[in-house]
């Protein structure tokens, strides 16, 4: 993109700092974002939070409006938030400590570059967890450019339960547990098909509607 009539590049920032959601459903969506971030409010009134899980001021904003029509996934839009993991024992933790509090991803999937947990929010917001399968950006990168990925850009799909199970009883051998299975071409009528799947099946916690 130019520059003042001219090729500089535009300066890029130093990070993406935070995510702000309307919301009909307040405090559901806030009792949700704290607990599967195991995070706090930072400060909250009846009608906003801000909403942190390390040493940035907020991550997550909610802003409450009921007058807000239901998201039915239907218009051109956000598909979906992510966030990595510092180890593949740290995910599975916090899928296993997530399923304990009634939280549970609608889809699970090695990508390839990532090995990834996708759950909703009770507004069906989706939300990405991960941890990268590769050490190095460079590799992953690499990874992306293989005739492979290019057949199966969506991954190939695994059972949480015995994934957490090998990876507690296997955790030397995290490349061989995290590498991603051939399952042949996928593409994007598969991830409409899952989607459609993630909205019939995910109902979430009953639990945390307090504000």
């Amino acid at each position: 993109m130019a520059m003042n009539g001219n090729s500089q590049k535009v300066i890029s920032p130093s990070k993406l700092a935070h995510i702000v959601l309307r919301t009909n459903n307040f405090a559901k969506m806030k009792w949700y974002y704290e607990t599967f971030f195991g995070g706090h409010s930072v400060y909250a009134n009846e009608g906003m939070a801000f909403i942190t899980y390390d040493d940035e001021h907020h991550r997550i904003a909610l802003l409450s409006n009921p007058s807000l029509g239901n998201n039915t996934g239907s218009t051109s839009g956000l598909e979906h938030i992510a966030f990595t993991f510092d180890s593949l024992e740290d995910l599975c933790t916090a899928y296993k400590q997530r399923k304990a509090l009634g939280i549970t991803p609608g889809w699970c999937v090695n990508h390839g570059p990532t090995t990834s947990m996708y759950y909703k929010d009770p507004d069906g917001n989706q939300i990405e967890t991960q941890f990268d399968n590769f050490e190095t950006a460079e590799e992953a990168t690499a990874m992306m450019q293989t005739p492979a990925f290019h057949e199966n850009a969506l991954g190939a799909d695994f059972d949480p339960e015995g994934f957490v199970a090998e990876s507690r009883l296997v955790r030397v051998l995290v490349t061989s547990i995290a590498k991603r299975q051939d399952v042949g071409p996928r593409d994007l009528d598969d991830l409409g098909a899952l989607r459609e799947e993630m909205n019939a099946s995910q109902t979430g916690p009953t639990v945390g509607t307090s504000a």
